[in-house]
């Protein structure tokens, strides 16, 4: 308690009840203390200390108040922050205030997200260890998110890249592995060929790494995936429980990805070929899977994906010449390219043909680029007269179109355009004259009754690729033996360390993971036989640390497992969540995943991580993203040196919702510096002592306070924040006219104003706000007040204005009732002197009143 006492005790250590500068002086108005001496710089040096002392923003965690858990997306640390830090974590903090002031025990913790490629790259130029430049970036980066005053709770700092935190990523692995999730298989994967490092799909922007931008290409290697698979359904299914708490565009981004489709598996027989030179190839069975069983008499033709082993498979040797040289184009080209409906269409012939299993045709058998090895079969029966694709390849090769659905549209093959709709099945056997919900049921029962085929779901979703073949990330914990095979690393051993002697050139990309070089490292007994074995070398895709960070901060200390599972009873799941859009499918795809893994697990008690999600946009300057090519960047903290953090904060807030891109050459710090002076200038001017009666004070200010403390706490709930500040805006600028020409400072209802006022901007100016509460008489700090109730009866107004209009022009403004009859209001309206001198003796055509707001006067 001494330690808060004094802490108090310097928040309101001078005597003057402002902060002024020696260059500003003191100058006084006869309003009290001018705005020209507002000093954000002064301002900013006194309070950190301050809070600091008092632990402002620890939280009890007693059970004394409703616990609520507030978390930023952690930030990379490749610098120091950027102007899209100071949006973020800005939208962020008013929710973790705000909750405070409603008396509810916040979590709002801070950590990083610090393993990475930046790191690696940065260390190899530098000739260094990656933790070099990693941890003097987080250094940086904290001493400017403390310079931001964000309400943080610091006594849970993390970093992914420690060993306390990378020693139960890895513990998690190996649940996961136990469990049949995590496992090795040959598959062709992304490549980076500058990076040397395998890229998940959605790591591939373009076709290019989104790292460094370098065309991605196919490598075939043996990775460790997880099967996140198995998990489809659940992660479908429970995104119910998120409408209305998510955006929607998040919810169907997720959706999509996952891409839950109800159809077919049916078998096409390929026919065998007759002997020859090169001797015959057997008759054999493929499967295919298709959404539309009810069009399987329009199929004219079948596709498999060049780049699948069953091209290879199946190509007769006449033929495998050309599909060797396609299949080396094909390689260039990324899955976004060979997706693209506007590509020409390319393909082989592969000298087979399918059977199709409903009409006894024969189909020739293509490999084309715009069918994916690694989605449904990686073949498919092309029905050109209705899917675009299948239409524009049949077009190109002068394949047969045959129209099996009647839709009344111009036929396909002559507008070049598929009818994909519905219509009455036709040309089709059994399957005449059914709609297309009865044509997929009676094809299903066909296909299962010959046995060939069944009815079955697919999904897009592929297993999550986390092996990555570079240094800076946390060990896969398996051993390699001869003997033995995988041998998962004893608990007891964890954490797999990174060696601390690699650095500069010996981590440079050389195809494989740069651990691989490091002898003395890879080089270990089995734990299991004792004999000869070796680690994997592959490290974990980032993602993964990032994909239970929210359940450490917890309990970041906890030695007995990855958290404490009676603190995730009582602070998950996390309240509000807030981020970027860009991470609608990666990571909160991976981490509701995670979460029900461990759910399964028996470690938590709940579904879903984050019960509410809240976007945040772009920072733009003159309307494009900041880069260095562009030369358009601003830097963050020659703003805050400029403007103060208040400012920039404000800024943000202010410039639109949080979910909307802020251009910053559209707003203006500058202004908003001045607000904040303005409104700093209040507390100065307040003359009447706390504790004062607000009731016995004007009560045309007591209205405009009570309504702005209802509409901020609605607005507020409802992301509104823009609103909210132009609310205090009013506030304070009524409070002045009751200073300058009304009641005056010594009113009690002023000071309840100006109360609000700083209660109100502590959520987005926490230094100006903390100052002007000092000034009002109050210890520290304002984050500990209470948000004001407001009073429902000083809601009611007591007049309204109502705008008079003679032909759509404003001519006079009367106060009136509420509850004015529109009759009433047209009286009093025609009876205005203003009215009548502009009418000058005109008759009316018409009068339109909207009680009891308008009136609008038509003259003859």
């Amino acid at each position: 308690m001494a330690a808060v006492a004094a802490a108090a005790a310097r928040g309101m250590q001078t005597v003057e009840r402002s902060t002024v500068s020696e260059e500003q002086g003191a100058e006084q108005t006869t309003a009290g203390v001018s705005e020209s001496a507002y000093s954000f710089a002064a301002i900013e040096a006194k309070w950190p200390s301050v809070w600091d002392e008092l632990g402002v923003f620890t939280p009890q965690d007693d059970g004394s108040r409703e616990r609520r858990y507030v978390l930023d997306m952690f930030p990379y640390p490749s610098g120091d922050l950027h102007m899209g830090h100071a949006e973020a974590f800005a939208m962020g903090d008013v929710v973790a205030r705000y909750w405070r002031l409603k008396g509810y025990d916040v979590l709002h913790p801070i950590g990083w997200d610090s393993f990475g490629l930046p790191a690696e790259n940065a260390a190899i130029k530098r000739n260094a260890h990656p933790s070099e430049w990693t941890y003097a970036n987080i250094d940086t980066q904290a001493a400017s998110f403390k310079r931001y005053a964000l309400s943080l709770d610091w006594s849970r700092r993390l970093h992914t890249s420690d060993p306390d935190y990378y020693r139960w990523t890895q513990w998690l692995f190996l649940r996961f592995y136990e469990r049949g999730l995590a496992y090795r298989k040959n598959h062709p994967v992304n490549w980076c060929p500058k990076d040397q490092t395998v890229l998940a799909n959605e790591q591939v922007v373009n076709g290019a790494c989104e790292r460094c931008g370098t065309p991605v290409t196919k490598k075939a290697l043996n990775q460790w995936y997880f099967k996140i698979t198995d998990y489809a359904d659940r992660l479908l299914e429970d995104m119910a429980g998120l409408e209305g708490h998510w955006p929607e565009r998040v919810l169907a981004m997720q959706r999509n990805w996952i891409g839950r489709s109800e159809g077919a598996h049916v078998d096409f027989v390929i026919d065998a070929t007759a002997s020859g030179s090169a001797g015959s190839q057997p008759e054999r069975t493929v499967t295919v899977f298709t959404t539309r069983p009810d069009t399987l008499y329009g199929a004219t033709f079948f596709v498999v994906a060049a780049d699948a082993d069953l091209a290879a498979e199946l190509v007769t040797p006449e033929q495998a010449g050309a599909l060797a040289e396609y299949q080396d184009r094909v390689k260039a080209l990324s899955e976004i390219e060979r997706q693209n409906t506007d590509r020409e269409k390319t393909g082989v012939f592969l000298g087979r043909y399918a059977v199709n299993p409903l009409s006894g045709e024969r189909l020739p058998v293509w490999a084309a680029d715009y069918v994916l090895a690694d989605y449904g079969t990686g073949a498919i029966m092309a029905v050109p007269a209705h899917d675009q694709r299948d239409l524009d390849f049949a077009r190109a090769f002068g394949l047969p179109v045959r129209p099996v659905l009647e839709t009344g549209e111009e036929y396909p093959a002559e507008s070049g355009v598929a009818t994909s709709g519905e219509g009455t099945i036709v040309n089709s056997g059994p399957l005449d004259g059914l709609t297309k919900a009865e044509g997929i049921a009676k094809a299903i029962e066909i296909v299962e009754a010959a046995g060939s085929g069944s009815g079955t779901v697919n999904y897009r979703l592929r297993d999550w690729l986390l092996s990555r073949q570079r240094f800076w990330g946390a060990p896969i914990p398996i051993i390699h033996c001869e003997v033995c095979g995988e041998v998962p690393v004893p608990d007891g051993e964890l954490p797999v360390r990174l060696p601390d002697d690699l650095r500069g050139e010996q981590l440079a990309p050389k195809g494989t993971s740069p651990l691989a070089a490091a002898e003395h490292w890879v080089n270990v007994e089995c734990p299991s036989c004792g004999g000869p074995a070796k680690r994997d070398t592959d490290t974990m895709d980032t993602f993964v640390d990032s994909s239970w960070y929210y359940l450490r901060y917890l309990s970041p200390d906890y030695t007995e497992g990855p958290f404490d599972t009676d603190a995730a009873k009582r602070w998950m799941p996390v309240a509000q969540y807030v981020g970027g859009v860009e991470h609608a499918i990666l990571h909160l795809l991976y981490s509701r995943f995670f979460t029900k893994v461990m759910k399964d697990m028996g470690l938590i008690d709940f579904e879903e991580p984050f019960a509410s999600l809240m976007n945040q946009g772009q920072v733009l300057n003159g309307g494009k993203a900041m880069s260095k090519s562009l030369g358009n960047g601003v830097d963050l903290s020659e703003q805050l040196d400029k403007f103060g953090v208040d400012a920039v904060r404000l800024t943000m807030v202010f410039a639109s919702p949080p979910e909307d891109d802020v251009d910053w050459a559209d707003v203006s710090p500058s202004g908003s510096a001045k607000f904040l002076a303005r409104a700093w200038r209040l507390g100065q001017d307040v003359t009447s002592e706390p504790g004062v009666d607000p009731a016995t004070g004007d009560r045309g200010l007591r209205s405009v306070t009570h309504r702005t403390l209802a509409d901020a706490s609605e607005l507020v709930e409802a992301h509104k924040f823009n609103v909210v500040v132009a609310k205090a805006m009013e506030l304070v600028n009524a409070t002045r006219k009751a200073i300058d020409n009304g009641p005056g400072g010594a009113d009690p209802a002023v000071r309840e104003a100006v109360e609000a006022v700083a209660i109100i901007l502590s959520l987005v100016a926490p230094y100006t706000a903390e100052d002007l509460w000092a000034a009002l008489g109050h210890e520290p700090s304002v984050a500990n007040a209470s948000w004001p109730a407001h009073d429902p009866s000083l809601l009611v107004e007591e007049t309204v204005t109502a705008v008079v209009q003679v032909q759509g022009k404003v001519r006079d403004r009367i106060e009136v009732s509420p509850d004015v009859t529109e009759d009433a209001l047209r009286e009093l309206a025609l009876a205005s002197p203003n009215v009548q001198r502009i009418l000058d003796g005109r008759g009316i055509r018409t009068v339109i009143v909207r009680a009891p707001k308008l009136v609008n006067i038509v003259p003859a």
